[in-house]
């Protein structure tokens, strides 16, 4: 477990957040990686019951298939950092946030974003657990 960067390991959907994405779930690419289009084939650290479709939320790790893009990414698997969900989400505060769109930043293996830049706006919970995705946002909301 050394050799996992702190981030990794804290995986998984939490508890008291209302499920946004799931398997299947088209995403927007927000950074400059090369993708477009991304669809969520697997969420990291989900441990759900029987049949029941595993679901992820902002600042999860998922795992994606890039659907378009330039043709060196399409047709791979990337991991991915969930940071828009259109699914209105309370906050600690008592606040709701909800996003026009779902959208995920492609990451590498060790939890670096893959691309130099993110476009549009990210979610502070993504930006608190993520600090690199966060130097690399524009506007945090």
């Amino acid at each position: 477990m050394s050799d996992v960067p702190e981030k990794m390991q804290m995986l998984g959907a939490r508890k008291g957040y209302t499920p946004a994405v799931q398997h299947n779930t088209m995403v927007v690419v927000a950074d400059n990686s090369g993708a477009k289009l991304a669809k969520i084939i697997g969420v990291y650290g989900y441990r759900g019951v029987l049949r029941r479709v595993p679901f992820a939320n902002i600042a999860d790790l998922v795992m994606v298939s890039v659907r378009r893009g330039t043709p060196d990414v399409r047709k791979q698997k990337f991991k991915a950092v969930v940071i828009r969900q259109h699914m209105p989400f309370r906050r600690p505060d008592g606040t709701w946030m909800a996003f026009e769109d779902n959208a995920v930043v492609i990451v590498n293996p060790d939890g670096t974003p893959k691309g130099s830049e993110i476009r549009g706006p990210v979610a502070r919970e993504a930006a608190e657990r993520w600090p690199k995705i966060s130097s690399l946002a524009t506007i945090i909301v």
